[in-house]
């Protein structure tokens, strides 16, 4: 049902080895699909959060003033979860949260 969609390349051709697609239901394509991006979006730029500070360096300046925290004091990767004060990760998980909501994620609706 999928053969012809974009990405499906030779020679594999469409490549479902779970059976996801058995049932040819576009709408659960298109919703898979979708979810596919954003987690590919996502992985990006986690690897290039993890990248750029050891390219560029940090920001100069403080992270959380009151603790007197600065933003070369943040390791990089996983040892920052100890590091970050939990109202930066607040912060964070209210942004993403934000823009979780903020767009029209409705079914058929095209990523973008």
């Amino acid at each position: 049902a999928f053969e012809s969609e974009l990405g499906v390349q030779a020679p594999v051709g469409f490549w479902d080895p779970v059976g996801f697609t058995a049932d040819g239901d576009v709408a659960n394509f298109a919703r898979r699909r979708q979810t596919e991006l954003k987690h590919g979006r996502i992985s990006m730029l986690a690897t290039m959060g993890y990248i750029t500070p050891e390219i560029t360096g940090k920001f100069p300046g403080y992270l959380s003033p009151s603790a007197g925290l600065k933003f070369q004091d943040i390791p990089n990767g996983l040892a920052a979860l100890s590091k970050v004060p939990s109202g930066g990760w607040a912060q964070m998980a209210l942004y993403a949260a934000y823009c979780e909501v903020s767009q029209d994620q409705s079914p058929g609706t095209p990523a973008g």
